[in-house]
């Protein structure tokens, strides 16, 4: 595959990115045109678009390339302006631990009292203070300030991404309230972070998801086809085939990744869009394209919210509206261009020379650092606001939520499958894209192609298991009847059983690299978690049964185990059961702890402890009664007693004949003649004849002394296959409680 990360390859990709219309007309990037704001016709949406190329493109050619021909004069004018998200007094506040702090390091309030400008008396932080503001269709509203100033909570109230409980104030779209599950389904978030799948390229990717998001009812080809468009318009088309790459694997640029990531929440056209600082990171050509792409979508028809540290002066240009926030509250609320006017209304003007924006936040953070803060700038924001009111759209005709969704969704927006929207939105508008089982092949399938291209961790899990295997065929090769050959097969059992489970340790990894990846994915309803686990439950299975095979065969016959076919069969099926029930438990911890370090420990303690409680290292019988509880979770005592019953549960087969009864004692080093009197001695005595070939101990007496017969061997199976289910019904509800991707 190529590579996609060099520098001067990035720019040529955007520079043909900067002249492709993302969703409406071309316009060329030249840097005259930063000088004038660019011009908001709403234009036709992806959805109208490709509705064109399905018309036009062979279904039996799906990756054919279709070309746009977009008519200037017939753009998408709607009746009335359709949407208006408005939020009015966002506070938001949490918990603080109270620091004491020495009187002489205190700074002064602005009301005049001692304290941290952020704190109040009752040790609470307050992140929002009484924000206000509004957002509309074809627009991009930007939140900058400092960090630490609130903008990123701000983006996440807005995307109720934080506790209805513990945020006040209103958020409305067309005055109505949103409730938070027809927000998921008409809105997504870009996270500041780029979470994708390493190994899959950036065409595969975008595929996936289109894959979850778009409609089953959508052809195959309609949806390769929009695919191909949302590469063309992002500026992706020479590193459609290239790799996301890693830290340890090559791939495509800072740039192209971030497009990607919008790519991948925006392929089913969004109402709402949201994004947490899309240009960290970015250079300023990769930044200004980002923005670029994120103006084409807000004039498809999308409402387009970001926050963004400092941009630059030709992002500015493209951003419509600012609010710029200091400690949590709103310092200035307007368009760009407004912005030399405030300043110099309220005495600092900005230099002509002087990027504007920088000269706001270095101000901004200069009065932030006296002790009355940024007060006074708040206060005359409020007022300016008063003398110079922006028209608001509720002067003018406006949609309904009901009607303005419609409308949307005619226009080819908002993919979901629904052609109508009754009075109900929330039961309209389809929670999912699509059913159960189709997710769980996609995830699947996806799964499948990242692991085929980084097969280590399997290739680890299998490594371990041939070494241990051999390891343990070497050892206990071709044991034999006496009692020491009992006492090894002990041994073997216990070693082999526990093996299988430390093995299972190796998968800890796998949900903790793609945790964040699901919390993004499952935040705006990309699939059910419900899916996500039963897929991963289902692939886990061949992967298992090679394990259990390989283990199985390596060790079973090289031993000397007994039953013969049928014997190996039903340890192959305890081996493969305990390397199930294993992997659901550590799979159900790495849903609950997200530390990779501290999931291993604490899954190396518990499973030291199921060895220990076992009934290997002391009979449950001598197991004191305050911990046999302990005894009874312990998910290595299952498999052990089954493996167990299945090697000793021939009545035919002996284990100590005659003079071998002395070879557990200290009498084994006496001659066999001493041996055979001392036997006739004990016959009197016992009033028996025990003679060398007199069989002393069965099968089922060595079960009886192992403490192992409380159970048998059927039910120690079902109860270890069900101990894998109910782990996975844990991590199910780990996930549900987990991943809710709100604050408190």
């Amino acid at each position: 595959m190529p590579g996609g990360g060099g520098g001067g390859g990035e720019g040529d990709n955007l520079a043909m990115a900067s002249d492709l219309p993302f969703y409406g007309p071309r316009q060329a990037m030249e840097l005259q045109e930063f000088n004038r704001k660019p011009r908001h016709n709403v234009s036709r949406t992806l959805g109208e678009l490709l509705q064109r190329v399905g018309d036009s493109t062979n279904d039996n050619c799906p990756s054919s390339h279709p070309v746009f021909e977009v008519d200037h004069d017939h753009v998408y004018q709607p009746a009335s302006m359709p949407f208006v998200l408005s939020f009015h007094n966002l506070t938001y506040s949490v918990e603080v631990r109270r620091k004491i702090i020495p009187s002489c390091f205190r700074r002064t309030s602005a009301n005049g009292s001692s304290g941290n400008l952020m704190e109040n008396e009752s040790g609470t932080k307050v992140l929002l203070n009484n924000i206000s503001g509004e957002a509309r269709e074809g627009e991009i509203m930007a939140v900058l300030g400092a960090s630490g100033s609130g903008k990123s909570t701000l983006i996440d109230a807005l995307a109720d991404r934080i506790s209805r409980e513990s945020l006040k104030g209103i958020v409305t779209l067309n005055g109505e309230m949103l409730e938070s599950k027809l927000l998921k389904v008409i809105s997504a978030y870009v996270m500041q972070d780029d979470l994708l799948f390493p190994m899959l390229t950036v065409e595969e990717t975008l595929m996936f998801s289109a894959e979850f998001r778009l409609p089953r009812s959508m052809p195959k080809s309609r949806k390769k086809a929009r695919v191909q468009a949302l590469i063309d318009q992002l500026g992706l088309h020479t590193a459609a085939n290239t790799v996301i790459g890693d830290e340890g694997h090559r791939g495509v640029s800072g740039g192209e990744r971030r497009r990607v990531s919008i790519g991948t929440d925006i392929i089913h056209d969004p109402i709402l869009l949201f994004l947490d600082e899309p240009t960290s990171g970015l250079d300023s050509t990769s930044a200004y394209m980002v923005v670029k792409v994120l103006q084409r979508i807000a004039q498809s028809g999308s409402i387009v919210i970001m926050s963004i540290h400092q941009p630059s002066y030709r992002i500015l240009s493209l951003l419509d509206r600012l609010i710029i926030l200091s400690s949590g509250q709103t310092v200035f609320s307007g368009s760009p261009t407004t912005l030399p006017r405030f300043f110099s209304e309220y005495g600092h003007p900005i230099p002509e020379n002087e990027d504007r924006t920088e000269f706001s936040l270095d101000y901004i953070r200069e009065l932030e650092g006296n002790p009355g803060g940024t007060k006074s700038l708040v206060d005359f924001n409020k007022s300016w606001q008063m003398k110079n009111p922006r028209i608001s759209h509720s002067n003018g005709p406006r949609l309904s939520l009901k009607d303005a969704i419609s409308a949307s969704i005619s226009m080819g927006k908002l993919v979901s499958g629904s052609t109508n929207v009754d009075s109900n939105l929330s039961s309209s508008v389809p929670t999912f894209a699509n059913p159960f089982w189709i997710e769980v092949l996609v995830i699947a399938k996806r799964s499948i192609t990242n692991s085929r291209r980084a097969p280590e961790l399997f290739g680890v899990r299998f490594g371990a298991v041939l070494v241990t295997g051999f390891i343990l065929a070497t050892i206990f090769r071709k044991l034999d009847n006496t009692p020491k050959g009992v006492q090894e097969r002990l041994g073997f059992f216990a070693f082999a059983m526990s093996t299988t489970f430390y093995t299972c340790a190796e998968a800890i990894p796998v949900f903790l690299l793609q945790r964040y990846i699901f919390m993004r994915e499952t935040a705006y309803n990309a699939y059910r978690r419900s899916s996500y686990v039963v897929s991963h439950a289902l692939l886990s299975l061949p992967s298992l049964l090679v394990l259990s095979l390989a283990f199985a065969v390596i060790t079973y016959w090289a031993v000397g185990l007994a039953g013969g076919t049928s014997g190996f069969l039903f340890f192959l099926t305890f081996i493969f059961a305990s390397f199930w029930a294993g992997s659901s438990f550590v799979t159900f911890l790495s849903g609950v702890i997200f530390n990779v370090m501290m999931a291993y420990t604490v899954v190396v303690a518990i499973l030291a402890y199921f060895v220990l409680f076992s009934g290997f290292f002391i009979s449950r019988d001598r197991i004191p009664p305050y911990w046999i509880w302990f005894h009874y979770l312990s998910l290595v005592k299952y498999p052990f007693q089954g493996v167990l019953q299945n090697e000793f549960d021939d009545p035919s087969k002996c284990f100590v004949r005659g003079i071998q009864v002395f070879d557990s004692s200290p009498l084994r080093a006496v001659p066999d003649e001493i041996k055979l009197k001392l036997l006739k001695s004990m016959s009197k005595t016992l009033g028996m004849n025990i003679t060398s070939s007199t069989c002393l101990t069965t099968g089922s007496d060595i079960l009886k002394q192992s403490g192992v017969t409380d159970i048998d061997k059927w039910h120690c199976l079902w109860i270890t296959i069900a101990l894998g289910f109910f782990f996975r019904i844990l991590f199910y509800f780990a996930l549900l409680i987990g991943s809710k991707n709100k604050r408190k």
